[in-house]
């Protein structure tokens, strides 16, 4: 800051001098070194015609391009006839309409490149070819039409090849057609951050008797007036913008730019040194730097900065996909990590990318400006949503589709994205909170359900296998998908010779609503038959870990029963049972959580 303030004085006796100076070339220049582009292309009309100097239009379009403003280096550029120069502005601020005006007048200057130049800017493919052929480039020109289409030129082109015994290019690879982008933004003048001064305050009863040089309107009075930029050295400096705490009277001495430290400046604010008769002098105040660049002493200050919208998400929600989209994966983590135990954050690492890259939005900006980066929200403070419950639904029918196809290997890895899409859902009723757990509870039962399928396959042993299959039966499915495990588990049981097993299942499949339809007219006739057959025989072939009169919970780890009173506990997310042994280690089925940990339980809204 004091870098600043110190560049601000540096700058003070030029635009001091700026007041007074009539010299055309004199003020020219301090006006170029103040930053003030008016008075500049002021005075530069005047040498125009006075002198016909015309390089101070080279000087003054310099300057309005660092400060941005394309409307004067517009104007400089066409009182130079600087040609290239403007059409290259019109291509990077858009302006399409004044490059073709630009080209006509590179046509009838008969000037090659200039219009080359121009259809390369504008993407006109046949001014190109023409160029070229005028120009004497017939084999370029074929290129070109050959690679934009142009069959016609082409094959015209190559005959005039093909009569001067030249030889024709060979085309080959990729051919790519070489067009500028279209403008989506029109150029304009960069925006000026407004500056607030005040005036000078010995200049106020200034007037053409007390100088002889400055005019009336020269000098506007003591209301306060902006300027063009925020920096006061570098922008177009104000005649009234210097501020009323500086002492310019004859005690103020020469060239020293000392603050006057009396009444009204700096505050009452005094302090004791022990020496009554000396003025404390700036240096030696309280304040130090920050009475220094304090409002009261008529210098710019920057704005504060604001808070970026990440960190308000952050601050806002306790929610960690909010977390997540803001880009703040460790507190994210935590948060999963103490109301879910969650542990193993490999399996919703890409649920944190997409949150995080579905809150970027990139919005093109002028042509050959980068784009703009801006954060999505779905309401102020909080960010979008990436992952939603309807999403979550979607999912659940697909996986459901999988299922009933016998797919169960692309149902079971549906059924676990689902899971892992859960914590990164934010709901705001409790509609919504219900729906989403029953979405949690529907996706944990399908993949134990799945998990057993998958060991009855693998299991070689009548007994085991009769057992897998009663305990698929106790998953809490679809009653379509109910209607096929029991129609399974019937025809396992009854084939191993597990008659009591067997008229168990029959007895619950015919008890389903489904199997009164047409299309499950022979499982129905099936299922009585072997309903009969099974209470004629009323023995079971081998002992069975498995009683349907009591009531059970599925062991995720082990696949047997957990009946009632049994030392169980659970996952802290999805809720799957296991025995008591398997407590601190990682959930089988969200394959997230610790089982055994006591914790908040998942938090569905911010």
């Amino acid at each position: 800051m004091f870098t600043h303030v110190c560049a601000s004085h540096q700058h003070l006796p030029r635009q001091v001098a700026l007041h007074f100076v009539r010299e055309p070339k004199t003020r020219f220049k301090l006006a170029l070194a103040c930053g003030n582009i008016e008075i500049a292309m002021e005075t530069a009309f005047q040498l125009e015609q006075d002198e016909g100097n015309s390089n101070c239009w080279h000087e003054l379009g310099v300057e309005a391009l660092r400060q941005g403003n394309h409307q004067v280096v517009e104007m400089a550029y066409q009182r130079t006839k600087d040609f290239d120069r403007l059409s290259f502005l019109y291509v990077l601020t858009g302006n399409t309409d004044k490059l073709h005006k630009m080209a006509k007048i590179s046509t009838m200057r008969n000037d090659i490149m200039g219009r080359y130049h121009n259809a390369l800017f504008l993407g006109d493919a046949e001014e190109r070819v023409k160029v070229l052929e005028a120009s004497g480039n017939i084999n370029l020109a074929y290129v070109t039409a050959k690679v934009h289409g142009m069959e016609e030129e082409a094959e015209r082109m190559k005959g005039l090849l093909e009569a001067a015994e030249k030889e024709v290019p060979e085309i080959t690879g990729n051919k790519t057609l070489l067009q500028p982008p279209t403008p989506i933004l029109r150029g304009d003048n960069w925006p000026a951050f407004q500056v607030i001064k005040n005036t000078l305050e010995d200049l106020k009863g200034v007037g053409d008797d007390d100088t002889g040089h400055l005019e009336n309107d020269d000098f506007t009075g003591p209301e306060v007036t902006q300027s063009a930029l925020a920096d006061a050295g570098d922008g177009p400096s104000d005649p009234n913008a210097w501020g009323d705490d500086l002492d310019t009277g004859a005690d103020a001495g020469g060239g020293n730019d000392d603050f006057d430290a009396g009444d009204g400046g700096w505050g009452d604010d005094e302090l004791d040194l022990g020496d009554d008769d000396v003025a404390p002098s700036p240096a030696k105040t309280s304040g130090g730097m920050e009475d220094v660049t304090s409002s009261d002493s008529g210098f710019f200050q920057m704005p504060s900065a604001g808070t970026p919208k990440p960190s308000k998400w952050v601050q806002t929600s306790s929610h960690a996909a909010d977390h997540a989209a803001a880009g703040s994966f460790e507190t994210a983590m935590n948060l999963l990590n103490r109301q879910i135990a969650a542990s193993n954050f490999d399996a919703v690492k890409s649920k944190f990318l997409m949150a995080y890259m579905g809150n970027i939005v990139s919005a093109s900006g002028m042509p050959s400006t980068p784009s703009l980066k801006l954060n999505a929200e779905r309401k102020p403070g909080l960010p979008a949503q990436v992952h939603s419950l309807q999403a979550g639904v979607m999912q659940l029918r697909k996986a459901y589709q999988f299922f009933q196809g016998g797919k169960f290997s692309d149902a079971a890895d549906t059924f676990s994205s689902i899971l892992l899409m859960v914590p990164m859902i934010v709901v705001d009723n409790k509609s919504d909170a219900s729906q989403l757990k029953e979405l949690l509870e529907n996706s944990r039962e399908y993949i134990t359900a799945i998990r057993i399928k998958a060991a009855m396959g693998e299991c070689t042993e009548p007994a085991r296998s009769t057992e897998l299959s009663a305990y698929f039966t106790h998953c809490n499915l679809q009653p379509a998908h109910l209607l096929l495990a029991l129609r399974s588990a019937m025809g396992t049981a009854f084939k191993h010779k597990n008659f009591i097993a067997a008229a168990s299942f029959s007895r619950r499949l015919l008890e389903l609503p489904e199997v009164g339809s047409e299309k499950n007219a022979d499982l129905k006739s099936k299922a009585t038959k072997v309903l009969q057959k099974s209470e004629q025989m009323a023995r079971n072939e081998h002992t069975l870990d498995y009683d349907e009169a009591k009531q059970f919970v599925i062991d995720a780890k082990n696949l047997t029963p957990l009946y009632r009173g049994s030392d169980m506990i659970k996952c802290s997310f999805c809720g799957s049972c296991y025995a008591s042994e398997c407590n601190n280690t990682l959930c089988l089925t969200c394959k997230l959580s610790v089982v055994g940990v006591s914790t908040l339980g998942l938090v569905t809204g911010a």
